[in-house]
């Protein structure tokens, strides 16, 4: 994609400029006043489809999600990763707030440094470059996980908060979590698997086997 496409796709006039106006128009276009909840019978869908009880979904997105998936202002929930577009890019615009080989940075708006990703042209890094939605999936995921686009990817979740979960699916079925998922009890010895297949190697620094535990 480039920008004349994410222009078109936000609703911006298509003239390859990024500027105030096209930022206005993506930031429109990302907003969502009223994003619906997870309903009931989408939580036992969502709980049918990966094989686990409604409980251990919850204790998934109590512990794993970090919040709700949208801001006030009914944005999805971002976090862009710097060294994440400086590794896309080859380092071609570090050192800058979005482009570094170190982790870090947060202090500044994730909004803010995913424009001027955009801006530099390098519009698929710079949506890969971000975690979205309430479980905080990188776009970087975007063809492992069936979407069109790192755009495509970004946008479903928008729409409401069940097209969060539904990246929480994608992620775990590509992993081949739903073992260790449906394993999750409130004995921490069973939540080690998900927690260290979901968070990684780290996972008892932040105790996350415990605390799936607890929420069970």
């Amino acid at each position: 994609m480039n920008i004349v496409d994410l222009q078109k796709a936000v609703g911006a006039k298509p003239d390859g400029i990024w500027g105030e106006k096209s930022r206005a128009a993506l930031i429109s276009a990302f907003t969502n006043p009223h994003p619906a909840k997870l309903s009931a019978d989408e939580a036992q869908k969502v709980a049918d489809r990966l094989g686990v009880s409604v409980k251990q979904l919850a204790a998934v997105a109590a512990v794993e999600a970090g919040g709700a998936g949208f801001d006030a202002s009914g944005k999805p929930k971002i976090l862009f990763e710097r060294h994440k577009f400086h590794t896309f890019t080859g380092g071609r615009y570090s050192v800058s707030t979005f482009s570094n080989p170190l982790s870090g940075g947060y202090e500044t708006s994730s909004w803010d440094k995913l424009v001027g990703a955009i801006v530099t042209g390098s519009v698929d890094a710079a949506f890969m470059s971000c975690s979205w939605g309430k479980f905080q999936v990188m776009g970087e995921y975007w063809a492992a996980f069936h979407y069109d686009s790192p755009f495509a990817l970004a946008f479903s979740t928008v729409a409401s908060e069940a097209t969060h979960y539904e990246l929480l699916c994608r992620y775990i079925e590509h992993n081949h979590l739903q073992d260790e998922m449906k394993a999750i009890s409130s004995d921490p010895e069973t939540c080690r698997a998900f927690a260290k297949g979901y968070n990684g190697g780290k996972y008892e620094k932040y105790a996350y086997h415990t605390k799936l535990a607890a929420h069970m």
